[in-house]
């Protein structure tokens, strides 16, 4: 971890402030995505537990780990949006904002008087992204929606597992994550257009339009055979080798033969170089029906070997490969140590922690390591005071009133 200097760089969206509407994981990683690119967020927390993921186990000192996940480089306000005050005080920080954030079931935010319409007439250069199960029209526009559920209803979850099981949720939340992904291109493309129009858009984003749209060249498959693809477990439709493989030492292996190139480099890996000729094998289509005979091969090499061993054969023959790590291991390998993906910030209360990184990087300038997730509206006076410039004495009327804690 690189020592924090005074000249680093917040990052590419340093003077943009986003005021963040969002809870539990679709919504925040969006915005995390921002605070990482170096804008300010503003995250506004209901009064008493705030985000919701505060009380998620396991936690250490009253800290959730799942909050610390996903808020790192955020600041956190309390204000009561329930009270005609706490609504007047999200305006008022909607009107210094460049964008606005929120992940609630389609219609609360105007029912707050929060929605697009209320925030762009006192802000029309601002850019509101809505993130939601299902988007904001369509017969689903008001179910509640979870990764798991989300899963299901693009047809990801029906493609992962086992061929002879039940399919398997992704161990990862993609369904969640995606909101993270699409929600934040969304938001960098209307800024772009924002500086040619000088006006602000209402960005739409679906979670399951999202999962959908990456089923990618799986549907075309679909489209193209007129059937649902089958799952395959860890092996690809149509690419052989492709999968896991055992090995001598009860361990296991991947293997990942792309291209005609690759299946020769894997051949000569596993001492069978005739193979590259054989007229039973030498094309990704015969290899493909041919998938048991050929993992059969492959297999019967690897289970000879430790993983260790396969690792260095792989490497000398460049077959992709990879050990299936755990998530400590992964975390404390040499490439992620070399990238700074695991750095230490210090929390209010917890001291020095590990977090996770920013995983988008720019060449030639340094962002600083990010500041912890904050405690539960441990920016409070400073965003009233420095955002709103609001008085000493109106705050503490607005803290004696519960409007903000």
């Amino acid at each position: 971890m690189g020592e924090e200097t005074k000249d680093d760089w917040a990052g590419p969206l340093a003077g943009i402030r986003v005021l963040d509407f969002t809870r539990v994981l679709a919504g925040p990683s969006a915005s995390l995505a921002l605070a990482d690119l170096g804008a300010e967020v503003v995250k506004i927390e209901p009064p008493g537990t705030g985000d919701e993921t505060r009380t998620f186990p396991p936690m250490r000192d009253g800290e959730s780990h799942y909050y610390l996940a996903v808020n790192r480089g955020k600041k956190s306000i309390v204000i009561d949006l329930k009270s005609e005050d706490g609504v007047a005080l999200a305006k008022d920080l909607a009107a210094k904002s460049d964008i606005v954030i929120e992940n609630y079931r389609p219609g609360v935010m105007d029912r707050l008087g929060l929605g697009y319409e209320a925030l762009s007439a006192v802000n029309p250069k601002l850019i509101y992204c809505a993130i939601s199960g299902y988007g904001q029209n369509g017969p689903l526009r008001d179910r509640p929606s979870f990764d798991i559920v989300l899963q299901a209803m693009s047809g990801a979850l029906s493609m992962n597992g086992e061929p002879d099981g039940l399919p398997t949720k992704l161990g990862i939340p993609l369904g969640d994550l995606v909101g993270g992904i699409n929600g934040p291109i969304g938001i960098l493309a209307a800024l772009h257009e924002r500086n040619v129009t000088g006006r602000g858009r209402y960005i739409d984003i679906s979670l399951m339009d999202g999962l959908i749209g990456m089923l990618g060249y799986i549907a075309q498959l679909a489209f193209f055979t007129g059937h649902d693809p089958a799952r395959q477990g860890s092996q690809h439709p149509n690419l052989v080798p492709y999968g896991i493989f055992p090995a001598k030492d009860d361990g296991s292996i991947v293997v990942a033969c792309l291209t005609p190139s690759f299946w020769g480099r894997v051949c000569l890996s596993i001492e069978r170089p005739e193979l590259t000729e054989d007229a039973r094998y030498d094309t990704l289509e015969k290899r493909r029906d041919a998938r048991e005979e050929v993992n059969e091969i492959v297999s019967a090499f690897t289970r000879r070997h430790t993983v260790e061993e396969l690792v260095e054969i792989f490497t000398e023959h460049e077959v992709p490969h990879a050990p299936i790590l755990g998530v400590l291991e992964a975390l404390s390998q040499p490439q992620a140590v070399a990238r700074e993906m695991v750095v230490e910030a210090e929390h209010k209360t917890l001291g020095r922690v590990p977090i996770v990184n920013r995983s988008i990087r720019f060449a030639g300038d340094s962002q600083p390591v990010p500041e912890a997730p904050p405690v539960l509206g441990q920016h409070t006076d400073e965003i009233l005071q420095e955002i709103l410039d609001l008085a000493p004495e109106r705050i503490e009327a607005l803290r004696s009133a519960k409007v903000v804690a």
